[in-house]
């Protein structure tokens, strides 16, 4: 999917004189949500627009951790990205920190977004802000559209990764937790990994 031409969302005056975005009466769709020119990371769940407030330094170092480690051992016929929208839904287009995603749905430079059915992982980093949507709301969600595999990272008491990993049960339609893992995260599914989590203190 290539990039569209963006438009201004339309906007109500507030008290302090800012704008902010004002949504249809039924909430956006992907289709309009794709095409307004929004802050970057924006999301979009049930219709309504999710904004991103600055992430802590540990949420970079986490992601650059995991974007690296999974990409040290990723198959050819998967790709690992970063902070792409996945469109769930007709009004579902959360962007998760980290995803596997098919070789074969990656398009042109200027692709913004992967479709549900090309993820074979989505990750989330939680940040004090996301905490409820990144272990409830976006799960959900995820296993939904039938994401096989989600892990949700928090950081530990020592200021590392301890990253909860799940799988999807096909008879339930919910994920299954599979473990929680600190300092190294190893599995064989959905793919060989090993990654040494505390690696992070030398970032």
């Amino acid at each position: 999917m290539t990039a569209e031409p963006r438009i201004d969302a339309p906007r109500a005056l507030q008290p302090d004189g800012s704008a902010w975005p004002m949504p249809p009466q039924d909430g956006y769709t992907t289709d309009e949500f794709f095409s307004l020119d929004l802050p970057p990371h924006t999301e979009l769940i049930d219709g309504s627009l999710i904004f991103v407030s600055p992430q802590r330094k540990f949420h970079t170092l986490a992601m650059d951790l995991l974007v690296n480690g999974v990409r040290a051992t990723v198959p050819e016929h998967l790709r690992v990205r970063r902070e792409m929208a996945v469109v769930l839904g007709r009004k579902q287009a959360p962007e998760p920190d980290l995803v596997v995603v098919a070789a074969e749905a990656d398009a042109d430079q200027t692709q913004t977004r992967y479709q549900a059915d090309d993820v074979l992982l989505a990750v989330e980093v939680v940040s004090p802000d996301s905490e409820d949507r990144d272990q409830d709301t976006k799960p959900r969600k995820y296993a939904a559209a039938g994401i096989r595999h989600y892990w949700l990272v928090r950081m530990d008491e020592n200021h590392r990764p301890a990253i909860h990993t799940y799988e999807l049960d096909p008879h339930t339609g919910a994920y299954t937790p599979t473990g929680i893992h600190h300092d190294r995260l190893k599995l064989a599914v959905p793919f060989t990994i090993d990654i040494d989590l505390t690696e992070i203190d030398r970032l």
